[in-house]
C-alpha cells in the first residue's frame, strides 16, 4: 500500500485535469493537503479541482484560494486522475464528492490512517507519518513540482495542527526539518500560528466555558468526558470549525488518560471523539467496537443516540481498556 511518491508524482505530471479531495468535515490536515496539492498542480499548469462535501470550517477562512473550493452539486467536469487525501474509508469522501471522483480512470488514495484498506488504484497508506500535509510536502519536493508561499501556507497549517502544534508523539525529526526548509523559504510561520490559535470567535469561548462547567471526570480522575448538545448549539449558533481543539483542554489535565467528546448530529447520531495521553491506550480500538477507528491516539466513531446511552455504552467500553493500564 506504499506506491512511491516518486510514481504517484508522474501520474499527475501526465494528467491534464485533476480533482482533489478529502474527508467530510474537514479539518486542517484536510483542508491544507487538498489546497496545497491543488495550488501547486495549478503553478503547474494543470487543470485542478479542490472539492469537500461540507466546505471550509470556519476557522481555516483565513488560507489562501479556499473560496475556489467546490461543494455539492458539482459541475458535470472531465478529470484524468482523482486524488483522495487524508480519509480512511471511499465512504468518508461523501456520497457527491465520491462520485465525482469516480468520473477520472485513476484514483489516487494518500492517506495516513493505518485502518485505510487501500482504495485506489495508486494507494499510499503511510500510517507512522503525523500529518497528510507532510506526506504531500514529500510528493511535490519528490515530483520537482512549485512550492509557493501559499502551497507552503497550506502544508504548514496541515502539519501543525495535525500534530498538534508539534505536540504529539507521531512528529518526526523529518517534520521538524520541512518546517526548517518552510522557514528558509520564508514562510511566515509566526502569523499562521497566531491566524490558527489566536483568532478565536466569541462563540468558541462560551463553548469553552460550557465544557468546563459540564465535563465529567471518572475513573479516578483519567478518563474526562463532555456530551455537547443540539440545545447548546443552537444557543451558540456554532459554525463549523468552532469545536477543532477543544478535546486537547480536556486531554491536558494531569491525571486524564483518555478525553471523549460526544456530540449530538441533526440525524440522531452521536459524533464520538476520543484522544489518549498514554501510548498504552489505544483508542482506535475502542473506536473500532462501534464502527469506528481513527489513528492509536486520536480517534472516532458514530453511535446510535441519545446521547446519554451512547456516552453511557462507550465509556463503559473505554474504563474497561483503562483499567488495564498499570
Amino acid at each position: 500500500m506504499l506506491t512511491p511518491l516518486s510514481q504517484i508524482a508522474e501520474a499527475l505530471r501526465s494528467a491534464r485535469s485533476v480533482a482533489i479531495a478529502a474527508h467530510v468535515r474537514p479539518d486542517g490536515d484536510a483542508v491544507g493537503s487538498v489546497m496545497g496539492l491543488a495550488l501547486s498542480l495549478q503553478a503547474a499548469g494543470k487543470t485542478v479541482y479542490a472539492l469537500l462535501e461540507d466546505g471550509v470550517p470556519s476557522n481555516l477562512t483565513f488560507l489562501p484560494e479556499v473560496a475556489t473550493i467546490l461543494t455539492p452539486p458539482y459541475a458535470d467536469f472531465e478529470i484524468d486522475v482523482a486524488v483522495a487525501l487524508d480519509t480512511a474509508t471511499h465512504e468518508r469522501l461523501g456520497e457527491k464528492t465520491k462520485a465525482a471522483l469516480a468520473r477520472a480512470p485513476l484514483l489516487i488514495d494518500i492517506d495516513h490512517h493505518p485502518a485505510n484498506p487501500g482504495y485506489g488504484q495508486l494507494n499510499h497508506v503511510d500510517g507512522v507519518q503525523p500529518a497528510v500535509g507532510q506526506i504531500v510536502y514529500e510528493l511535490l519536493k519528490a515530483g520537482d513540482f512549485p512550492l509557493t508561499d501559499a502551497v507552503l501556507q497550506h502544508l504548514y497549517t496541515a502539519i501543525i495542527t495535525d500534530t498538534g502544534s508539534f505536540q504529539f508523539s507521531s512528529t518526526t525529526a523529518r517534520t521538524h526539518e520541512i518546517v526548517a526548509e518552510m522557514l528558509k523559504a520564508g514562510l511566515d510561520t509566526a502569523r499562521l500560528a497566531r491566524l490558527i490559535y489566536q483568532t478565536q470567535p466569541v462563540r468558541r469561548l462560551q463553548l469553552l466555558r460550557a465544557m468546563l462547567n459540564e465535563m465529567d471526570i471518572r475513573s479516578e480522575g483519567r478518563i474526562a468526558s463532555w456530551k455537547f448538545t443540539r440545545r447548546l448549539m443552537d444557543e451558540v449558533q456554532v459554525q463549523s470549525g468552532d469545536t477543532e481543539g477543544l478535546i486537547d483542554t480536556l486531554r491536558m489535565i494531569d491525571s486524564v488518560v483518555a478525553a471523549v467528546i460526544f456530540e449530538e448530529m441533526p440525524d440522531g447520531k452521536i459524533r464520538v471523539s476520543s484522544r489518549s495521553k498514554d501510548e498504552r491506550l489505544d483508542v482506535s480500538a475502542v473506536c473500532a467496537q462501534f464502527g469506528g477507528g481513527g489513528h492509536r491516539m486520536a480517534a472516532g466513531a458514530r453511535m446510535r443516540g441519545p446521547i446519554e446511552a451512547a456516552t453511557e455504552t462507550f465509556l463503559t467500553a473505554l474504563e474497561h481498556e483503562v483499567r488495564r493500564l498499570a
